[in-house]
């Protein structure tokens, strides 16, 4: 029995500047139904301010605590280890994690900078992490959708700084076990009853089943022919999008 659903958000309830069809109603379908429901992302190009705002002009019915973010746990992780961060963000998430860098970082969190991944702004973080500094990733994912196509996200950057310094990187988003657990924690609800509906077969399917959760691969979004086949875990069931997911999960 399925009680709750974590829902990514880029690529199932929309598509740049347009809601997924369907997507609005199959929320309203699973709340009617008792289900719990939580937006899981690793959207780091935005705070959450932003991002309830973008979901409620698409006409999605959110509050600010539906929304989980790798940003909430960055700020709670850094904060208990006593780190002070180099960050290499977009400048949208400034306002929420600015105030944890220092004269003297000690870490490097990343997230999906955009056209701040420069030259300059990768070898400032490349020269912290060399000295032994951790790096701290908001998220892995290789790519996501945008209206144009497929465009790059914080993984490879990620992998291309861990390689350059031979720094192990610490995942703080998805697809990190203890970030799905974290967020199906705040639902109520035990880890089997909960399902993950994501467009990423790697970081959405693969890690919520990794972390316990069962999931949902819908082919919308960045979804490719074939990722089904590429998850490589037991357990994923596809559908065509969230309409299809929630007739399945009701």
């Amino acid at each position: 029995m399925i009680r709750a659903v974590l829902c990514d958000l880029s690529g199932v309830l929309y598509v740049g500047d347009r809601a997924v069809p369907g997507a609005r109603d199959a929320l309203l379908s699973l709340r009617a139904a008792g289900v719990g429901v939580k937006f899981i992302t690793n959207v780091t190009r935005l705070p959450r301010r932003r991002i309830v705002q973008q979901l409620l002009r698409l006409g999605f019915d959110v509050d600010a605590e539906d929304v989980f973010t790798p940003a909430i746990v960055a700020r709670s992780f850094v904060t208990r280890e006593g780190l002070v961060p180099h960050l290499l963000i977009h400048p949208n998430l400034q306002e929420e994690l600015a105030d944890l860098s220092g004269s003297s970082p000690n870490a490097v969190l990343l997230g999906d900078a955009g056209h701040a991944f420069t030259y300059e702004n990768l070898n400032a973080a490349f020269r912290i992490l060399i000295t032994g500094a951790p790096l701290l990733v908001m998220g892995t994912d290789r790519y996501y959708r945008e209206p144009d196509g497929l465009s790059l996200d914080a993984g490879p950057f990620a992998k291309a700084l861990s390689y350059a310094a031979g720094a192990p990187v610490q995942v703080l988003g998805k697809p990190s076990p203890d970030f799905f657990r974290l967020a199906a924690a705040t639902l109520g609800v035990d880890l089997d009853q909960v399902v993950m509906l994501g467009d990423d077969y790697e970081v959405d399917v693969r890690g919520a089943l990794d972390a316990g959760l069962q999931a949902i691969l819908v082919r919308t979004g960045k979804y490719r022919e074939g990722d089904e086949f590429r998850i490589g875990a037991k357990g994923a069931r596809v559908c065509a999008d969230i309409g299809a997911a929630t007739d399945l999960i009701l």
